[in-house]
């Protein structure tokens, strides 16, 4: 068996099931920034009580939470495109070699964080 040698790429199988982990996480992606989407539409639409005595508070309120709801689905768009162009690299089976030292990023990391371009060891050096 050739387990010496380094692996330049993940087999088509491999990929294939990257691509089945990504596409379930996307489409759940997709339905929470629906979801956020929602939520924002709704909170910017209660503004219309006629009763003003609790309107500074309220609005306050009301301004956190849209505030904090945007904030998620701007995250939750930008982790979409990451999958999407995960979904990318997939298909130019470049997918998972690290960007930095173009050596295989363990499937444990790529499981856990589907989107990653980096290997632990090339994230920690960054980081320092």
């Amino acid at each position: 068996m050739s387990d010496n040698k380094e692996k330049s790429r993940y087999s088509d199988a491999e990929l294939q099931e990257f691509k089945e982990l990504i596409t379930d996480k996307l489409e759940n992606s997709r339905s929470e920034l629906k979801y956020l989407q929602e939520q924002i539409n709704r909170s910017g639409d209660m503004g219309d009580d006629s009763d003003t005595r609790f309107s500074g508070l309220e609005d306050g309120s009301a301004t956190m939470e849209r505030e904090y709801l945007n904030q998620m689905a701007s995250r939750q768009i930008q982790y979409i495109q990451h999958l999407e162009k995960a979904l990318i690299r997939i298909e130019n089976k470049t997918y998972g070699i690290c960007r930095d030292t173009g050596k295989l990023i363990s499937a444990e990391r790529l499981r856990a964080v589907p989107h990653a371009t980096l290997s632990i060891e090339a994230k920690k050096a960054q980081n320092k």
